[in-house]
């Protein structure tokens, strides 16, 4: 759990970080759209392990959410992106993403019952804050195009309401 935690503070690190957000201010519309599309591909992989791993109804339940509402913006992203002819541009912040989520999975399948369901909520927590902190405060005053912009309003507001209910089941676990 420690070697969890610490991993999900790296990745929070990295997010939070005023170099990085320096960096992720200064990328492209496509880059943008990369690392929203492999930040929801992170999670629906952390939802697809809580199916596998947790017992608890409530986990399950929020973790089929994210599945569902991480999949639609995907979806909506790449069809956005076809209509535009575009492609997502791989970018080095997204390649630190999925290394550090292998990094958490390897923690996460390590751990069984009440430690996986706290372990899996509080990443969702934070994760949840670093990304919604990101999209909000760097990339979206940062986006050239109209209906990019409002994909990724959009995303957001979604996104928020998985980290209230994230809060609430870190603090129903405890």
């Amino acid at each position: 759990m420690k070697t969890l935690l610490t991993t999900a503070a790296i990745v929070l690190g990295l997010m939070a970080s005023q170099s990085s957000a320096q960096d992720v201010a200064a990328m492209n519309d496509l880059e943008y759209a990369h690392i929203a599309y492999t930040a929801d591909n992170i999670d629906i992989r952390y939802a697809h392990l809580a199916l596998a791993l947790s017992t608890n109804p409530e986990v399950h339940e929020f973790a089929r959410t994210m599945i569902r509402d991480h999949t639609a913006v995907n979806e909506a992203a790449l069809g956005l992106l076809a209509k535009l002819g575009a492609e997502a541009q791989d970018n080095a912040f997204s390649q630190t993403l999925n290394k550090n989520a292998e990094e958490i999975i390897d923690g996460f399948v390590k751990l069984r019952g009440a430690e996986f369901d706290k372990a899996y909520a509080a990443n969702e927590l934070a994760y949840h804050q670093a990304v919604n902190e990101l999209v909000e405060g760097t990339m979206i005053p940062n986006i050239d195009n109209d209906e990019v912009r409002a994909l990724f309003k959009e995303g957001l507001e979604i996104f928020k309401a998985h980290e209230k209910h994230a809060e609430m089941m870190v603090k129903a676990l405890q």
